[in-house]
């Protein structure tokens, strides 16, 4: 069984590890545990792990995040992925940090990679696991801080939060959807 991992973010040195990176980070970090590398192919960086005889193809969009649909898709057509076998890892305002969400289908939350997947695919029924990084911030604000790096003292529940999700990713292609979502979204 194949399974597209897509980690959402900006590429460029100034946005790395920022909030608004932080499906980037998640793939980095599952690629890393699994000791492979990503390469640059079309539209994007690719790493292939293997996982208890599943293949995970982690995706880094090298189009700007809110241009994300067009890598999405094309590696779906690409590597013959159905939409089932998708999941998008994106950053989420709505969440409390360390906080995350599993779903199966939903509106695009105001999240601009979403949205331009969703038109991309003509759908929104693939999996995305959404990743809370807080509204810690004043009105009118809101670029600057999903643009912005952590603060030092949420390093440590970010670096908790990469790890669960990774395991979450893991646990999706192995015990599926319903369970994930029952252990994940507690």
């Amino acid at each position: 069984m194949k399974y597209l991992i897509v980690g959402l973010g900006n590429i460029g040195t100034e946005y790395q590890h920022t909030r608004h990176n932080i499906g980037f980070d998640v793939v980095d970090f599952m690629a890393k545990d699994a000791g492979v590398s990503f390469r640059q192919e079309t539209h994007g960086d690719i790493a292939e792990l293997k996982f208890k005889g599943r293949t995970l193809i982690l995706l880094k969009p090298s189009t700007y995040m809110n241009l994300s649909g067009k890598a999405v898709k094309y590696w779906m057509e690409k590597q013959k992925i159905q939409p089932e076998n998708l999941l998008v890892i994106v950053d989420d305002l709505h969440l409390d940090l360390g906080k995350m969400r599993l779903r199966d289908k939903g509106s695009d939350g105001g999240h601009n990679g979403l949205k331009d997947i969703h038109d991309k695919l003509g759908s929104s029924h693939y999996i995305r696991l959404r990743m809370g990084i807080g509204q810690d911030f004043r009105p009118g604000q809101q670029v600057n801080f999903v643009l912005g790096k952590w603060k030092p003292n949420e390093e440590a529940d970010v670096e908790k939060m990469i790890s669960k999700a990774s395991d979450a990713v893991k646990n999706f292609t192995t015990i599926g959807l319903k369970l994930t979502m029952d252990s994940l979204n507690r």
